[in-house]
């Protein structure tokens, strides 16, 4: 009746499951973004557990023939509950543009409304995508995994489970592991970073101080009317453009589309960014924990997975740098270079994260509201790489 026997057996569960206690560990003791690594700590812990029937199975047990998949009733009853969610909710690409809406209705786009030309260094950022896209292809990867290598580089879990669902199922497991780890772990990631790259005199750069001696010449006179038009038109005009990413674009502008609109769509905002993204995130976590085998993660294309994905995040952090070292070189006034290391989407962590560091250096120098700019455009810049990259890849 136990399953001692299995558990002692075979040492790559003993690996697994603890994996999943640290995970557990960052998400409960350290807070190392909670909300999404304990549910994937403790799905990948239920996955391991020998005898359990908790794993993701690979395609090939769910296929009938050709791509014809089992349907879904025949999947939770040959494979249990943990497949259900898998292959409806995760498999076909449901759960992430869900995710995208509830943080649309958690989004204040005001921060990058009134300082446009830092939202430019949110696309720097991006860099990372791409660099770690060419290079995993030089060591033998796909460009589909490639691809889907490279966009942990945009710091943005959703985004990262999304395109590898379209580009390589088989590494959602370790791809959306090392994505979240990385976006829990930066307040230890950007410091390095910046500290290679940033001097002490850039560091000490007031952004108030700048703004004053420098005033803008163009405000925004109704900053409420802009705050609405913004996701519709930024709707259109990527739909355009990048029609591939509309399923990420199009659910994270109409979240805050209802958002901004106030008391009269409150209830649809409240549901979106409560109820929905909760209830998302609690299945998205689990789904991708129980993805998580021994069988399909101990390997070393999993470890290659792992260091792409942290020099992709190490690259997009010193690209949104350089680009405000360039900027500077030109324009008489300067923008610290810590609002280029938040050209992340994570949100709004590695704003946090740059503020403190500022604060570090001078303490009358609070930048969070100017890094957000930064922050914010990364969002809607990673999700736009990931379009690009499915329109050539998919």
């Amino acid at each position: 009746m136990t399953s001692f026997r299995e558990l002692f057996s075979d040492p790559g569960v003993i690996i697994m499951l603890s994996l999943g206690v640290l995970l557990l560990y960052l998400g409960i003791r350290k807070k190392y973004e909670p909300l999404l690594l304990v549910p994937i700590g403790f799905g990948l812990i239920l996955a391991n557990l020998p005898g359990a029937g908790m794993g993701i199975v690979p395609d090939e047990l769910v296929e009938i023939e050709g791509d014809r998949y089992k349907n879904l009733i025949e999947i939770a009853r040959d494979h249990g509950i943990m497949n259900f969610i898998y292959y409806s909710l995760i498999k076909t690409g449901f759960l992430p543009p869900l995710i995208f809406m509830g943080v649309g209705a958690l989004t204040d786009f005001g921060p990058m409304l009134r300082n446009l030309r830092l939202a430019l260094f949110g696309a720097a950022a991006q860099l990372g995508i791409f660099t770690v896209f060419l290079g995993a292809i030089a060591v033998g990867f796909t460009p589909q995994e490639a691809g889907s290598l490279g966009i942990i580089g945009g710091g943005d879990g959703p985004t990262a489970i999304y395109i590898s669902i379209i580009l390589a199922p088989h590494l959602l497991g370790p791809i959306a592991i090392a994505a979240y780890s990385y976006m829990a772990l930066v307040p230890m990631i950007i410091p390095p970073v910046v500290k290679a790259l940033c001097t002490k005199k850039e560091l000490h750069i007031n952004m108030k101080e700048m703004d004053k001696k420098y005033p803008s010449k163009r405000e925004i006179k109704n900053l409420n009317a802009a705050k609405i038009a913004f996701p519709i038109v930024m709707g259109i005009v990527i739909s355009l453009f990048v029609p591939t990413a509309v399923p990420l674009i199009g659910m994270l502008m109409f979240g805050n589309l209802v958002k901004e609109l106030g008391v009269i769509t409150g209830r649809l905002s409240s549901a979106a960014s409560g109820p929905i993204l909760n209830t998302a995130t609690i299945f998205l976590g689990l789904a991708v924990g129980a993805s998580m085998t021994s069988a399909t993660f101990l390997d070393l294309r999993t470890l290659g997975i792992i260091a792409g994905g942290f020099i992709a995040f190490s690259i997009s952090i010193a690209g949104g740098i350089i680009a405000v070292k360039i900027y500077n070189t030109f324009a008489k006034k300067k923008i610290n270079p810590l609002i280029g290391a938040t050209g992340l989407s994570a949100v709004p962590m590695a704003s946090r994260v740059a503020n403190e560091i500022a604060v570090k250096y001078d303490n009358r120098n609070h930048i969070l509201q100017y890094c957000m700019a930064s922050n914010i455009s990364g969002v809607i810049g990673s999700a736009v790489a990931a379009g690009v990259l499915i329109s050539f890849l998919g």
